[in-house]
């Protein structure tokens, strides 16, 4: 395996760098919109824009890439995204904060396309699966210290947002200093949402209530904490539980669902993240041993939802679809991802925080609900034609970008015989759901 890690060791380092800066803004900034008296509806709105801009740039990154090339287009988008961190903590406005945060989904959506890309180019089938599986677990890891990193100094002081401007730029030497050739020009597939539904609307209504409900949270869970009484080395603990957690629930829960009807497991981590959610409400813990049992349970069995959806919509796509497949259902996340955060900080508005939990669970309720409709529609897919977890888990990581600007040919020729791309053990990388 070392013969598979030295080609991708200068861009694994960017990584760590870019996430754990990401990491740590991530959870700063609605803790301090939350100190500022940004309204509940203010956080929301800046949880959105930063899926609103993820969107933009899964759509127009690649013409940035073709135009730039991936090293040139890294460097330009490091130095933007760690500009505008220290944007945030010049000026107090809303507004403000709303597009820069726009700006920077936008900065990492196109920054983990090109990672990811080359990530891929780099590996062989032999090797890939140990690549992203390294991969993995450098993000949920670096992701969790960054969130840690906010107990390092109080919210409101310039010292953080100088902290998570510096691991973002630091991100830009690695890759600026290698010797490795860049990869190929990314490539781009076209969508076509409905034939996905027709394929299987339960993977399509999973991405889209992981969407709804974990994009709510990544948006005003830190402000939950610090409603109950959190310190801000309280709000780092709670959010690096729930990554833990969720990364803890991916492995046993998918490889259940590769012996078994996925959409049972569905149901159960719906379930399982609901009930996490109804305690929440009902119990409302005080600070403490037993919010930080909750956010375990919550992050167990929601986080690893998308995956199990995009497992669940691989068994039936066909062998030439599955890059299609992926970027849509990385979009519809996106779409659930803005929507979520507006109608969960309408509801924290009217009553109270523990409404954020009261809503994720009322998402997850719909979505095991719907499922079970739709086990009483179609049988489940035989064992035997099941696309391995594993396989779905790093498509679910790294999908292709789409294209806004393709030829008009290319695009009827795509309504009537589907993308060209290949399996998942071919495919050019964009980014999964992340914070």
């Amino acid at each position: 395996m070392t013969k598979a890690f030295a080609p991708i060791t200068a861009l694994l380092l960017s990584v760590a760098l870019l996430l754990m800066g990401n990491g740590l803004q991530g959870t700063l900034l609605p803790v301090r919109a939350n100190l500022e008296a940004f309204s509940d509806t203010d956080i929301g709105i800046l949880g959105s824009a930063y899926f609103l801009g993820f969107a933009s740039g899964c759509l127009y990154g690649p013409r940035l890439i073709r135009r730039a090339g991936h090293i040139r287009a890294f460097a330009a988008l490091v130095a933007v995204a760690s500009c505008v961190v220290l944007v945030h903590s010049m000026f107090l406005n809303a507004y403000l904060w709303w597009a820069l945060r726009a700006m920077t989904g936008f900065c990492f959506a196109a920054l983990y396309m090109i990672i990811e890309s080359w990530l891929n180019e780099k590996s062989t089938n032999e090797t890939r699966g140990f690549v992203f599986s390294l991969y993995t677990i450098i993000n949920l890891t670096v992701i969790t210290i960054g969130q840690l990193m906010l107990g390092l100094d109080r919210p409101e002081n310039f010292p953080l947002f100088i902290l998570a401007s510096i691991l973002v730029s630091l991100a830009a030497v690695p890759v600026a200093m290698t010797k490795a050739e860049a990869p190929a020009p990314v490539q781009s597939v076209h969508i076509r949402l409905k034939h996905l539904y027709k394929l299987s609307p339960v993977g399509v209504i999973g991405c889209l209530a992981v969407g709804l409900a974990n994009g709510s949270f990544w948006a005003l869970a830190p402000v939950f904490a610090q409603e109950k009484g959190a310190n801000a080395w309280g709000v780092a603990i709670f959010m690096s539980i729930a990554v833990i957690a969720g990364a803890l629930g991916q492995w046993p829960l998918g490889r259940l669902s590769d012996k078994t009807d996925r959409r049972r497991v569905i149901i159960a981590a719906a379930c399982g993240s609901a009930l996490a959610g109804l305690l929440f409400v009902f119990w409302s813990p005080p600070w403490g041993q037993g919010a930080f049992a909750l956010i375990f349970l919550f992050g167990l069995f929601a986080f690893p939802i998308y995956g199990l959806s995009v497992a669940h919509m691989n068994d039936y796509v066909e062998p030439d679809g599955y890059v299609e497949a992926a970027s849509g259902l990385l979009l519809i996340f996106a779409l659930g991802a803005v929507v979520g955060p507006l109608v969960a900080s309408s509801l924290t508005r009217a009553f109270g925080p523990d409404a954020l939990f009261g809503m994720t669970a009322g998402v997850q309720l719909c979505l095991a609900a719907f499922t079970v409709y739709r086990m009483r529609q179609r049988a489940p897919a035989p064992e035997e034609e099941h696309v391995a977890f594993t396989e779905s888990l790093t498509l679910a990581q790294t999908v292709s970008t789409v294209d806004t600007l393709a030829e008009d040919a290319e695009e009827a020729s795509a309504e009537e015989t589907g993308p060209e791309e290949t399996g998942p053990e071919e495919t050019d990388g964009a980014a999964g759901p992340r914070p």
